[in-house]
Parts: structure tokens; C-alpha cells; sequence
């Protein structure tokens, strides 16, 4: 705030609206009875008109037990402004414009039609509160020049024109700051409506990764398990150390998945914290040979992974980590082969898997090749995916990686 002052510029709360405009807007309340505001300019438009008949002695009447009323009922009328501000306005305007008409000291009363015609206004009820004015200045003129000579006080002369311009500028002075007010109100409005959109989407977007970080992690390792599983029950009887072998690979890829999920969990319970182990990334490539390995699929990596940031890398070995799972679960074949290429742009995975597929949805049909084209899309990548001309499976991933350094 104190650097938008030096450069001259609107205030913190007059950009974003009031401290306190979050917690006054919420839900759809009846508004509150403003008991304390109402109370408080009556007291002052009491007070002050005293004051102000002092100095206008000899010139205005003075006040009586009629002119208390007036100044009580414009004070009080304000109690309404929130629910019938049209009402209000014009209540407030009869009343001064009576006390005006009676003689009675110019002074605070005007007040309460300054802040009636603002709640009128911020209201979005712009004619009335114009006519309200208009009405009041109006009848000033009216009494002023004309109905002076049958009105008390008695031997008063007509006002100046110039007096009369002053309060027409003093009408359209607070029509004007509250209409300010009330564009600065809808501007408030719609930016708290699109704070609360934007926070839904941060959170459909979260939902939305959580679940892809949790369907990569369990297709994976559910697909090499349940493989394991077959081999443990074939070869129980006939190779006991093989089947051993089997369930010790079961119970190795089910520890490490629930480490995995417990870790994407844990961001939920503590989004503030730091995450207690690295997000994986290509580095880790030579596991998911290994894991494939363990179901019965051979991989062949070639090339070199470039040095990737963070999501960027979280990305790429999610794709080869659900197309690989998808070579297990969707294709006959036993053979696949991973091929890393890039250049100073861009990085290009390529896995391939020589078939034939074992069902219809050969490569995967459900949320694994939704979830990786949503991964590439996210960093500006591509995701192409479909059967070769000479038989098998291919996925080939385009990612950039200059959008990668500028994240």
C-alpha cells in the first residue's frame, strides 16, 4: 500500500475492496439492521443542528418541538436503508425539504439525505435516487424564490442564485461519489465471483492431477502384481523357488505402490509441506526396467534422458510407466523397446511393442492413454498413440522443453 501511495496510485482497498468485503458479502443474508450507524448521525444531526442554530440566529426560525421531529424522522428513517432504500430516499428528501420549508436552520440534516441517496445508489436504485435529489433541489428553488414570502421566518428575502448553485453542486457532488462507489462495488463483485471460479479450478485441477498420479501408480503396479500372481499359482506345485520368487516380487512392487500413494496422500493432508521423497523422474527408468522385467517383459532404453525440470520429468516417466504397464496388461508380446531422443527444444519418447494385442483395446482403452495425452497437453506436448503398419503397439510423446526451463 505504501509503494502505491508513492507512486500515486488508488489504494489497496479501493482495487480490491474493503478488508472486510469478503466477510459482508457472504451468502445471501437478509441485510443487518444498521443500528449503530442510524443511531450515530442522528445523534449528530441533533447535535449539530443546535450548533447550527446558534449561528444562524435572528436569520433562520428557530427550533421547536416540530423541527426535533423532522430531524428525528430523517435520522431514523435511515434504520430502512438497506431493505427500502427507494422509500428511504425519498422519506429523508420529504423531511429535509419540509424542515428547509419551515425555516428552520440550514445545517446536518442534509446528511441524512447524502447517506440515504448513497444506499439508494450502491442499491442499483439510480433513478430513484436521482429523482429523490432532483426533487429536493427542486423543491429548494421552489421555497427559496418563490414560497419565502408566505413561509416563515417573516421577513426573509429570496436566496441568491449563487447559493443555489452551491447546492446543486453539493447534490450531484454525492449522486456522483455514489455512483463511483457503486461501479467499484460491481467491480468487487465480480472479482470475488471470479476468485472463488478460479479457486474451484485450482482444485478440479489438483483433483484431476491426484487422480492421474494415483491411476499411473496402481495401473502399474496392480498390472505387474496380478501378472506375478499368475506365475506364483502356475508354478506353485511344480517350481516352488519359482513361485517364491514370484511372491517376493509381489510383496517388493505392493511396498513400493503403497509408498508411492501414502506420498501423493500426503500432499493432501499437509499441501503446505515439503513432499518426503523426490517426485520420480527419468532417472528412475532403470526401475521400471526392472519392475517390467519382474512381470515378464523385456525393455530395451536406448538413448539418454537431457536434464528436465521437475514436472517435465514427473511427466515423461509417468507416460513410459503407463505405456509400459499397457504392453503388460494389452499385448502379447514380451518384447518392448523405450527410445529417449532430443534436441535443444524438445524430447521424444517412443515406445514400442511388436503385439499381437490380447483384446480389443489393444494399447490401452481406458484412462492410461487419457491420462498421458492430459500430461503432454499440460506442458504444450503431444501424445500420439495406435497400432504400427508392421504389427504391434506404438506411443510416441513429443514434450518441449523450453516451456520445461520456464517452469
Amino acid at each position: 500500500m505504501d509503494e502505491q501511495r508513492a507512486r500515486g496510485g488508488p489504494p489497496q482497498w479501493w482495487r480490491h475492496g474493503p478488508p472486510w468485503w469478503d466477510r459482508w458479502g457472504e451468502g445471501e443474508r437478509a441485510p443487518r439492521w444498521p443500528w449503530r450507524s442510524t443511531v450515530a448521525v442522528t445523534v449528530f444531526v441533533m447535535v449539530g443542528s443546535n450548533f447550527a442554530a446558534h449561528g444562524q440566529e435572528g436569520e433562520r426560525a428557530e427550533l421547536d418541538l416540530f423541527a426535533r421531529l423532522l430531524l428525528l424522522v430523517a435520522g431514523g428513517l435511515l434504520l430502512w436503508r438497506k431493505r427500502y432504500p427507494v422509500a428511504v430516499v425519498f422519506g429523508t428528501a420529504a423531511a429535509a425539504l419540509l424542515y428547509l420549508g419551515a425555516g428552520y436552520p440550514y445545517g446536518p440534516v442534509l446528511l441524512t439525505v447524502a447517506l440515504a441517496c448513497f444506499s439508494a445508489i450502491v442499491a442499483g436504485h439510480r433513478r430513484a435516487a436521482w429523482a429523490a435529489m432532483g426533487t429536493l433541489w427542486a423543491g429548494h428553488v421552489l421555497v427559496a424564490h418563490w414560497l419565502y414570502q408566505w413561509l416563515p421566518p417573516s421577513g426573509d428575502s429570496a436566496a441568491s442564485w449563487g447559493e443555489e448553485i452551491v447546492v446543486a453542486t453539493w447534490v450531484v457532488a454525492i449522486a456522483a461519489v455514489s455512483e463511483l462507489f457503486r461501479v467499484r462495488r460491481e467491480q468487487w463483485v465480480r472479482e470475488r465471483a471470479e476468485r472463488a471460479e478460479a479457486a474451484r479450478r485450482r482444485a478440479d485441477e489438483e483433483r484431476l492431477r491426484i487422480a492421474q498420479e494415483l491411476h499411473d501408480v496402481l495401473a502399474h503396479s496392480i498390472s505387474v502384481i496380478n501378472v506375478q500372481a499368475g506365475v506364483g499359482l502356475a508354478l506353485l506345485d511344480s517350481d516352488p523357488e519359482q513361485a517364491r520368487t514370484a511372491l517376493t516380487t509381489i510383496k517388493d512392487q505392493s511396498k513400493e505402490a503403497l509408498g508411492e500413494v501414502r506420498q501423493v496422500l500426503d500432499t493432501l493432508r499437509a499441501p503446505g509441506d515439503a513432499p518426503r521423497a523426490p517426485a520420480p523422474g527419468l532417472d528412475r527408468l532403470s526401475e521400471l526396467v526392472e519392475q517390467a522385467a519382474s512381470a515378464g517383459l523385456t525393455v530395451e532404453v536406448e538413448g539418454e534422458p537431457p536434464r528436465l525440470a521437475p514436472g517435465t520429468d514427473l511427466a515423461a516417466f509417468r507416460i513410459v510407466q503407463e505405456a509400459l504397464t499397457n504392453v503388460v496388461r494389452h499385448s502379447g508380446s514380451r518384447h518392448a523397446r523405450v527410445r529417449l531422443a532430443h534436441d535443444a527444444d524438445t524430447l521424444r519418447l517412443r515406445i514400442d511393442d511388436d503385439g499381437p494385442a490380447t483384446g480389443a483395446d489393444a494399447g490401452g482403452g481406458g484412462n492410461g492413454l487419457v491420462g498421458m495425452r492430459e500430461r503432454a497437453a499440460a506442458l504444450g506436448g503431444t501424445i500420439e498413440a495406435g497400432p504400427r503398419p508392421d504389427g504391434g503397439f506404438r506411443v510416441l510423446a513429443v514434450l518441449p522443453l523450453t516451456a520445461s526451463a520456464a517452469e
